[in-house]
Parts: C-alpha cells; structure tokens; sequence
C-alpha cells in the first residue's frame, strides 16, 4: 500500500472510531439523563370537592393530572381522589394546609370563614365575568394578593377552572316578592350567600353531592348550583321547577391549591408543567361550560319555568351586597385590600368593556 493511501485510510479509521466514541459517550449521557429523570419521578395526590369523574369540574381535573404526565413524560404523577375518599368534600383546604395531602381542587368561596377575603376571589355578586376575573387576577394585582394570603395556610393557589355566567337557583315555589324569600332555607355560598341573607333567606353550605336529597326531603327549599348542563344532571328540576336567571356569580373561579411547601420542592420544570396544564384546563372548563349549557338548554325538562327576579328583589340585592361588602370590610383589612384591588380594575375595565363587549352584544340582539 502507498504511503499517501495509508494515511488517509489510517486517518478515515481514526475520525470513525471518535465519531463512534462520541455517539456512545451520547447515548450514555441520554441513557444517563433518563435514568435521572426517571428517579426524581414525583407522585402527588390531589384531593378534590366533586364526586368521581364528576362532568366537566372532575373531569377537568382528570385531564390536568393527565397532561401533567404527558408533558412531564411521566416524572409527575397526579393521582387525584373524588371527595370522600382521602378527605371529605369541604376538609381538603385544611388537609392541604396540613400537609396530610398534597393539593385539592375546589371552589374558593368555600373557604370565606378562614379568610373572608377568600370570597373575592371565588368571584363576586353582580361583578366580573370570567374572562374579567382571570385578567383581574393575572394583570391586576389580584394573583399576588390571593397567594399572599394563602400563603399563611401553607397553600400556593393555581386558578383551576371558571364555570362562566351562573344561573340563580331552584326553587319550590315561584319568588316574586321579597316577602316570598322570609325564611327560605337555600344552599348558597360565598358572598352571594351573605346577601341573600340580608333579604331574608337562611343560607345553608352543602356540597354537590349531598344538594339533591337535600332539596327533595325539605331539609332546604331551594338551591342554586352552576347552570343547565350540570344542574340537570342532578335532578333539581323534579323537586324544584322554577328556575332563575343568575346574578350571584358571573364568573366564579375555581381553585388548584398546593401545600406551598409541597410546591417549593418541586422542580422548576414541574411546576411549569402544572402552571401550563392549569391555564389549559382552566380555559377548556370555560369553553366546555358554555357550549354545554347552551345545548342543556334546549333540553330542559318542559316542568321547568326560567324566571328572572324582581325589580324590588334586585335592587334590594344591591343594596344588601353595599352593606356587606362595608361590613366585611370593617372586620377584615385583608377583605378592604382585596376589594379595593377588585374594584381599581373594575374602574379600569369598565370604560373599555361598555365601548366593546357590551355595545357589540347590544348590537347582536
């Protein structure tokens, strides 16, 4: 062989054998990382308020833990538990606080006797819609409150879902007068529950599966819950036919809440991939709530009579929510920032939302 042909053969040899050492010093390192990866795999366990695969809250939180597996390609386990089963319905703040579990899904209003600011954030009566609430929360300030505050229970809130416009409630017997509300007995929660009682009614806090036996047996006369898709599931309209157009909770959001120092351990690429998976969630629920109230109502039941309150009642209810956000107010200096937060952006929003969403809907009808 020729002097020049066995250096450059000798030469090819050599770059083959290192570009063969770098492939498998690659594929060592890849081997390696997933190895790593795979022994920092997390297991969470999420409790939630809602029976299991309960339609479009429950189901919503299924998917999340799902994407939050996909997107993390298996590192992060969600294992999510209906109400009952770790914890019942209304003890999951407390068991998260606690760290006996390690987050929960729920509504926030739910938690007003901890903190009676917590209402706000669940959404106010007559207030923002839940597009309006979630840019309150992320643009105006009010994320940063609602974290602040929670963080005095160990807890790191998520926003975990919004239902949209809410219906006002079931009810046995036809309300055209405030007097018609005296002594009424209603599963209500939140603000919306504190103002109704100024008019009358005696408020009762139940969760979602316990509302319809509830309401059939005469332990409450009447209840408000979400809207047409999931309030005929339940059955309200055998035991309650009349059935109002809402008020109470334009936007109601609900909450995907970590034990905050659960969630400081977390990788910073698990917590993104649960940040992203709870916006995801949050704005299919939205979505989803819509579409499927809009086909639920086409198919309510012919007993049902949709109703719309009163002037009297309505303006009474204004009237009521004036003094109890002043009263709450006085008791509270978290409850007085948190409103005052609130409304700054409705001052802010306002303005804009009447030159457009609410001309371009005047417009439409």
């Amino acid at each position: 062989m020729k002097r020049r042909d066995f250096l450059t053969t000798t030469a090819i040899a050599t770059s083959g054998l290192a570009l063969s050492a770098c492939q498998r010093a690659e594929e060592k390192t890849a081997e390696g990382t997933a190895k790593k990866l795979q022994q920092k795999k997390v297991t969470l366990q999420l409790a939630t308020s809602w029976p299991a695969h309960f339609p479009i809250m429950g189901t919503g939180v299924d998917t999340f833990a799902k994407r939050c597996f996909e997107l993390s390609a298996g590192s992060l386990e969600i294992k999510i538990y209906p109400k009952n089963i770790l914890v019942p319905a209304l003890e999951v703040f407390d068991a998260t606080s606690a760290s006996q579990i390690d987050a929960f899904h729920s509504g926030v209003y739910y938690w007003k006797g901890k903190n009676p600011a917590f209402s706000i954030f669940g959404g106010m009566p007559l207030g923002l819609t839940s597009e309006e609430m979630i840019t309150w929360m992320k643009f105006g300030g009010g994320y940063a409150l609602w974290r602040e505050m929670y963080a005095k229970f160990n807890l790191y809130p998520l926003i975990g879902g919004t239902t949209g416009p809410q219906m006002g409630g079931w009810f046995k017997k036809e309300i055209r007068t405030l007097q018609d509300l005296q002594g009424i007995k209603m599963r209500m929660p939140g603000l919306g529950g504190e103002v109704m009682k100024k008019l009358g009614v005696n408020p009762v806090l139940l969760p979602a599966g316990e509302i319809y036996t509830a309401l059939e047996r005469g332990t409450i006369d009447a209840t408000e819950w979400v809207g047409p898709a999931l309030d005929t599931m339940m059955g309200f309209s055998k035991v309650a036919p009349y059935y109002y157009k809402g008020w109470h909770e334009p936007g109601s959001i609900l909450e995907l809440t970590f034990n905050k120092t659960r969630w400081e351990k977390l990788s910073k690429q698990h917590q993104a991939i649960i940040t992203s998976a709870s916006e995801e969630m949050t704005s299919t629920m939205l979505q989803e709530f819509r579409y499927k109230n809009a086909k639920a109502l086409q198919d309510l039941p012919k007993n049902v009579k949709i109703k719309t309150f009163s002037s009297e009642i309505m303006d009474a209810a204004k009237e009521a929510l004036e003094e109890v956000l002043v009263q709450e107010s006085q008791k509270s200096q978290d409850f007085t920032r948190a409103l005052q937060s609130y409304q700054a952006f409705i001052a802010l929003n306002t303005p804009w939302s009447d030159i457009s969403t609410k001309h371009f809907l005047n417009l439409r009808e």
